[in-house]
């Protein structure tokens, strides 16, 4: 097992050399000459000037590897910037050999803020050991309780920083990577605060919806307001994958694994190592595929073809689909116990249809989209909607949802020939519309497991759902919506159908 030691330079350790009789060796010297290390990886706020001649004397006192980053901060108790500066310390010092390192973080050198830091991170993000040294009781493991009181902290800990007091109400940070997703429907505002609740966490994430709902731009949007935000984002479109490639694509291969593999290739896995993998179309993977998907979640490590030596990943899964894989899984066609692995957060995003006031938003939004897209061809005219054009769009079902929207937008622009795009410009944009069985609720054939109970909680739960977010949650209202007698009424519709609000 490789031992890393991890460590702010601090004041005695810079004196150590010259002063050896007054400060002793300093922490960090103690440290090496107590416990055996074979890396040692330190972090400096100081002037290069004097942590050279440090570092020459440290090398000379101790066979492990010493490496030393620069980290230029603001104040020595800019808690923000210290932790930034820590984790980047941390990510360099594990490499990729995360698994394999036994790691320790050293309290003693530093500011009160530094080993508040290593403290948070060593209970929490990146599990370690924590040290601490003097003179008088040399080195030893610093007893720490996971669950420190919050009047236990430092100061520093408790100044008065608005995210802080948002995370210890229970808010989720405000995080403006979700800013892209127009909405002001009731039903968006609360899948966008659930996604920014899992966005600050490490836990695999299953975005359900229909095509075109915008599933990869809200893991976009998790990844960016996680705390992997600088490390790979790797998208994998698991249906576009042929079933022979799929294990060489997400775990990679050594050269000669099959015919044709020329040369070793990393996969998807270890590309996104530290970052967040995403997987669209997570029902489309094959049976076999899904077995080794469902190892390499478990275990934390993939194993090339070809190979067998594993190799330790430490990626976040964020997976997609639209089908419903319950229904997958009681039709044999997708792993049960794969599904509660990767169905830790699930987020469901709803259709057009289903976010009442979204629709003129995104019009507006995409149509500007649409211009910015034509401005550099020949003859470009800024595109406006007529009324009724506008009119024949809201009124439109949209089951390609978003993407349809977006796409027809651009045809009814290229079909326009004057700056007002017309609603007969609309019309032909417009693709046919397919029935659906699934929403059609009179043509259902009758057997074959039709429920009419099933069937009546369905047009409930939708009609109630959205009458609740049409009325932005009050009850009246709502209950005028869908034509019930009272508010008492409608709450025992509610309950009664199992409505989630």
């Amino acid at each position: 097992m490789r031992k890393v030691l991890v460590a702010w330079i601090g004041k005695t350790d810079l004196r150590a050399p010259t002063e050896g009789e007054l400060v002793g060796l300093g922490p960090i010297a103690q440290a090496l000459e107590g416990r055996p290390f074979d890396e040692v990886f330190l972090l400096s706020n100081y002037d290069d000037q004097l942590v050279q001649p440090y570092l020459k004397w440290l090398r000379g006192r101790s066979s492990a590897r010493v490496e030393v980053h620069s980290e230029k901060l603001s104040g020595p108790t800019q808690f923000g910037e210290i932790y930034e500066a820590a984790v980047r310390g941390i990510e360099r010092a594990l490499g990729e050999q995360r698994r394999a390192t036994s790691l320790a973080l050293h309290l003693s050198p530093g500011t009160p803020a530094m080993a508040a830091v290593w403290i948070i991170l060593g209970k929490t993000r990146f599990p370690a050991e924590l040290i601490e040294s003097s003179r008088d009781h040399g080195v030893r493991t610093a007893s720490v309780p996971f669950d420190l009181s919050a009047e236990f902290l430092p100061d520093l800990l408790r100044e008065p920083d608005e995210r802080l007091r948002e995370a210890s109400g229970g808010e989720p940070p405000e995080a403006p990577e979700f800013a892209d997703i127009i909405h002001k429907s009731r039903v968006m505002d609360r899948l966008i605060q659930r996604a920014r609740r899992v966005a600050i966490r490490s836990v695999p994430v299953l975005i359900e919806g229909e095509s075109g709902t915008g599933k990869e731009m809200l893991a976009r949007a998790i990844h960016r307001a996680s705390p992997r935000r600088e490390r790979p984002f790797v998208a994998v479109n698991c249906g576009a994958i042929p079933a022979d490639l799929v294990e060489s694509e997400l775990f990679g291969h050594e050269k000669g694994a099959f015919t044709g593999a020329t040369q070793q290739r990393k996969g998807h896995f270890e590309v996104a190592d530290g970052g967040t993998l995403f997987l669209d179309e997570l029902g489309e993977l094959p049976g076999p595929a899904q077995v080794k998907l469902l190892r390499a979640v478990q275990e934390g490590e993939v194993v090339r073809l070809g190979s067998s030596k594993p190799t330790a990943v430490d990626v976040r899964i964020v997976a997609a689909t639209n089908r419903t894989l319950t229904d997958e899984i009681a039709s044999g066609r997708f792993r049960e116990d794969l599904f509660y692995r990767l169905a830790v957060a699930v987020l469901r995003l709803p259709p057009l249809r289903e976010r009442p006031g979204d629709l003129g938003l995104l019009i507006d939004y995409l149509l500007g989209q649409v211009n910015v897209e034509a401005q550099a061809e020949p003859g470009f005219k800024e595109k406006k909607l007529s009324s009724g054009a506008r009119n024949l769009l809201l009124s439109h079902p949209w089951p390609g949802n978003v993407r349809e929207l977006l796409n027809t937008l651009r045809r009814a622009a290229i079909w326009s020939d004057s700056a007002a795009i017309s609603s007969e410009d609309v019309r032909e944009a417009l693709l046919p519309t397919i029935p659906s069985a699934k929403h059609d609720v009179l043509r259902r054939p009758l057997g074959g497991g039709l429920s009419l109970p099933d069937l009546l909680k369905e047009v409930a739960q939708h009609y109630l759902g959205r009458a609740m977010d049409e009325a932005h949650g009050n009850k009246t209202k709502a209950s005028e919506l869908v034509g019930l007698p009272s508010y008492q009424t409608l709450s025992n519709w509610l309950a009664k159908y199992e409505v989630n609000l």
